[in-house]
């Protein structure tokens, strides 16, 4: 990676959908998700409302992790977002690192 370049994402929200757990070829378990944002950002010193709905995917300990999640359960992830695939090139937060938040409304 040349110097200067970083791609690191941190999110948290509530968790609306989460997919089946499946393998790759090689054996490690993905779970594909959809979270839920909510919060107050500052934006040209003016407070506004953000709220939007990230795709998610976790592989390998990550996705072990979410396969215990329930829908509606708020989580803190990061990772790096990358296009969905050659072909669709919307991004899509791969996630690296998941917190269950529990007793903490995140805005939400």
């Amino acid at each position: 990676m040349a110097s200067g370049e970083s791609n690191l994402t941190q999110l948290s929200g509530r968790l609306l959908e989460r997919g089946a757990v499946r393998h790759t070829p090689a054996g490690f378990p993905v779970v594909e998700f959809l979270l839920a944002h909510l919060s107050t950002q500052v934006e040209a010193d003016v407070e506004r409302k953000v709220e939007c709905e990230m795709n998610c995917v976790a592989v390998g300990r990550p996705a072990r992790a979410l396969a215990a999640a329930n829908v509606g359960d708020t989580l803190r992830v990061s990772g790096f977002l990358a296009a969905r695939s050659l072909k669709r090139r919307s991004p899509i937060l791969h996630v690296n690192t998941v917190e269950f938040v529990e007793g903490i409304e995140n805005g939400i």
